[in-house]
């Protein structure tokens, strides 16, 4: 936007300070929505809150001017998208498409545990397939599509080669391969049970889960894949996937409640009139569903 500097164009995937405020962003921006305060209002103030030192306040404003001639909040992400990830993209983007189920404060739970899970670090390179496996739940959970979904999961510079062509083997195979045999088959498990069989046995691609993982996905072959998302989650401390609330909670019940409470007032009424001689449709106003007729 003009007048607005963006942050520098590295490529590179955020750093432990980053991640952290890029985490308390998503949660604050999430907590003030749930106050019924304008996206508009909220990006105006919130950079005050993130750490100066970080580029994130700088992303934030231009979210916000971004806004102001959009009314869209996925456009400046992608328009940032040497800050923000494609996958950060794609799940504001999603939540903001009324046709699908997810909401904005859903998403932006999606996007804060992310980030949160991103600071803990990578020591040994065990927290990308961590990473992954929530990523692709996300998309499964919220019927988002995999093509696009995992599309955008491959662009995110915390994967190396390997791990790309692993995400993009996956959205082809999405949906005619069981999940768990793909995390199995590319498993440290999975090599040493074929050792135990032939001891010079040498997989054509190099193991990109642990043994952990791949005993949980074996044992899991067959079932439903969100009983390996549970598991992992339990065994190995892999992050969990919000889940979108259902809408039969005690306050949607008690809105159903109320207006059927109030359509039998109508009704009453109506009957109090038309015994007493003194009936006026018009006094009621239409009924539900009613359609003008138009004249002939």
């Amino acid at each position: 936007m003009p007048g607005m500097t963006l942050p520098p164009a590295d490529g590179l995937a955020p750093d432990h300070e980053e991640c952290v405020e890029q985490a308390y962003f998503f949660r604050t921006f999430r907590e003030r929505l749930a106050e019924n305060l304008p996206s508009q209002d909220i990006l105006r103030t919130i950079h005050e809150d993130v750490l100066p030192s970080t580029r994130l306040p700088m992303a934030i404003e231009f979210l916000a001017s971004d806004m102001k001639h959009t009314g869209r909040l996925s456009t400046g992400f992608a328009r940032l998208g040497h800050y923000f990830t494609p996958f950060q993209t794609f799940v504001v983007k999603q939540a903001e498409d009324d046709r699908q189920r997810l909401t904005m404060p859903v998403a932006l739970l999606i996007l804060e545990r992310e980030a949160a899970y991103k600071a803990l670090g990578d020591p040994k390179g065990v927290a990308r397939a961590g990473l992954f496996v929530y990523q692709f739940e996300t998309i499964a959970r919220n019927r988002l599509g995999y093509d696009e979904g995992l599309t955008s999961v491959k662009g995110d510079p915390i994967y190396g080669a390997d791990w790309a062509a692993y995400v993009e083997l996956v959205r082809r195979s999405a949906g005619t391969i069981d999940f768990c045999d793909l995390v199995y088959l590319r498993s440290g498990q999975h090599v040493a049970d074929e050792r135990r069989r032939r001891p010079d046995y040498a997989p054509p691609v190099p193991p990109i889960f642990g043994d952990r993982e791949g005993r949980i996905a074996k044992a899991s072959r067959g079932r439903d894949p969100l009983f390996l998302f549970a598991a992992l989650q339990r065994q190995l401390g892999y992050p969990e996937v919000p889940r979108t609330k259902k809408r039969d909670d005690v306050d949607v019940q008690l809105e159903t409640l109320t207006a059927k409470v109030r359509e039998l007032e109508t009704r009453l009424r109506m009957l109090e009139s038309e015994s007493r001689g003194q009936f006026d449709p018009t006094q009621f106003g239409k009924p539900e569903g009613f359609r003008d007729v138009p004249e002939v």
